[in-house]
C-alpha cells in the first residue's frame, strides 16, 4: 500500500529551503557554490571541476513554478543568464546538469525559441565529447575516461536530437547509454564510477573510480546517477532497454539500503570499513535516488514495483526531513541538507551540504506535493 504523506512537513521543508537559498544569494550575489565548509558556502576550498551552477538556479525555477512567485522567477532568469555562456563549454561533461535545470523549464514556460536554441547548442557541445571507437562520451578527465555521472547529462543530447530531428545526435546519445550499461553497470545492478578505454583502439581496459571506495565497490551517488539517468533516458526515448537498467539499479539500491534508509557514501563503506570516511552517510545520494525513484514509479509496467519505488522514495525523504539531516534546527548552517558528500579522496565537502543534494531534495519534495500517487 502507498504510504501516507505528511504534506505540512513537506511544505515546511520547502519553505525552509527557500529561506536558505534566499539568504545565500543575498549574502553572496551571483555566486555559484559547490559545497560548504563547516556549514558555510563561501570558502577557499578546491572546486575539482565547475559543474553545479544549474542546481542553484534550478532550485529558483522550482520555487517559482511551485509558488507562482514573480520574485523567484526574476531571480531564476538572472542566475540562468549567468550560465548561458557555458553552452559552448567543452571542458566539462556536465552541461545537462547546467541547462536541463535552467533553460529547459524557462523554455517550457515561455516557448521562447531563443531559449530552445541555447538548449540545442549546449546539447551539440556535449555531443562533441563522443569517442567513436569506444562509443561513449568522455569525462572531463580525458578522452580515455567514461563516468557514470554522464548518464544524467546525456538526456540533453536526446532532447536536442528530438527538437532538431538530428538522427546522428540521437545515435551518439544512444550508443553512449549502451556502452555505459555494458561497461559500468554490473549484473547485480550496482555501478562503477569510471570506465577506462584505449583511445586508439576503443578497447575497454577496466573499471576505475575517483570518488568510490575502490574500483570494484558500489559508490552510492554513482548508482543514484545511473538509476535516475537511465530513467530519464527512457522517458525521452521510450526504449525499454533503458528502463530495464534503471529498474536493475533500483533493485540493488532498495535491497542494500541500511535500516535508516540513508546510504553510506559507498555501499561498501559501512561501519566495518577501516578508513577515515568509512561510516560517512551521503544525504545527497539519498535525495537523487528518491527523486529518480518517484519518476520510475510512474514508468514501470509492474504495479507492485511502482508501489515499492514510491514508498522507498517517501521513506528516504522522511529520513532526510529529520533534523539530523535537515538543517532547520542547526543555527548558522547555510545549507539545506547536512551530511552530504562531494569527494572523499580529496577531502572535499565530506559531511557538509552539497549543491546537488539541495537541488534533488527540493525536486523530490516538489514531485511529492504536486503529483498524485
Amino acid at each position: 500500500m502507498p504510504l501516507i504523506q505528511d504534506v505540512n512537513r513537506h511544505r515546511q521543508a520547502l519553505e525552509f529551503a527557500e529561506k536558505q537559498v534566499a539568504r545565500l544569494i543575498e549574502h553572496h550575489p551571483d555566486f555559484f557554490p559547490i559545497y560548504t565548509v563547516q556549514g558555510k558556502w563561501h570558502h577557499e576550498g578546491e572546486l575539482w571541476t565547475d559543474w553545479t551552477g544549474g542546481f542553484l538556479a534550478g532550485m529558483m525555477w522550482q520555487f517559482a513554478l511551485r509558488t507562482g512567485s514573480q520574485e523567484w522567477r526574476e531571480r531564476a532568469i538572472h542566475y540562468s543568464k549567468l550560465l548561458e555562456h557555458r553552452k559552448l563549454d567543452r571542458n566539462v561533461h556536465d552541461l545537462g546538469f547546467i541547462f536541463l535545470n535552467t533553460y529547459l523549464p524557462w523554455y517550457q514556460e515561455t516557448g521562447d525559441r531563443n531559449l530552445l536554441d541555447v538548449l540545442i547548442t549546449a546539447g551539440r557541445t556535449l555531443a562533441l565529447r563522443y569517442q567513436p571507437k569506444g562509443r561513449y562520451l568522455c569525462s572531463f578527465i580525458g578522452p580515455h575516461s567514461l563516468f557514470i555521472d554522464i548518464m544524467m547529462n546525456v538526456p540533453l543530447i536526446f532532447y536536442a536530437a528530438r527538437q532538431t530531428g538530428d538522427a546522428d545526435l540521437y545515435r551518439i546519445a544512444a550508443e553512449h547509454c549502451r556502452t555505459t550499461r555494458d561497461r559500468l553497470v554490473r549484473e547485480d545492478g550496482s555501478t562503477a564510477h569510471e570506465g577506462l578505454f584505449d583511445v586508439e583502439s576503443g578497447e575497454f581496459l577496466g573499471q576505475s573510480t575517483h570518488q568510490g571506495l575502490r574500483p570494484d565497490s558500489r559508490w552510492a551517488r554513482g548508482l543514484a546517477w545511473s538509476l535516475y539517468g537511465f530513467s530519464k533516458v527512457y522517458g525521452l526515448t521510450g526504449e525499454k532497454e533503458f528502463l530495464e537498467v534503471a529498474e536493475r539499479n533500483a533493485e540493488f539500491w532498495i535491497t542494500h539500503l541500511p535500516d535508516d534508509k540513508v546510504p553510506y557514501w559507498d555501499f561498501d563503506a559501512d561501519l566495518t570499513a577501516p578508513l577515515p570516511w568509512g561510516p560517512q552517510k551521503d544525504s545527497s545520494a539519498a535525495a537523487i535516488a528518491a527523486s529518480g525513484l518517484l519518476d520510475l514509479a510512474s514508468q514501470t509496467p509492474v504495479p507492485e514495483r511502482a508501489v515499492i519505488y514510491r514508498n522507498t522514495a517517501l521513506v528516504m525523504i522522511e529520513a532526510l526531513l529529520d533534523p539530523e539531516y535537515l538543517a532547520i534546527e542547526t543555527p548558522g548552517w547555510e545549507g539545506i541538507l547536512k551530511h552530504g558528500v562531494y569527494h572523499t579522496g580529496k577531502g572535499l565537502g565530506v559531511d557538509e551540504s552539497v549543491m546537488w543534494g539541495e537541488f534533488f531534495f527540493v525536486e523530490a519534495l516538489t514531485k511529492i506535493l504536486t503529483r498524485q500517487p
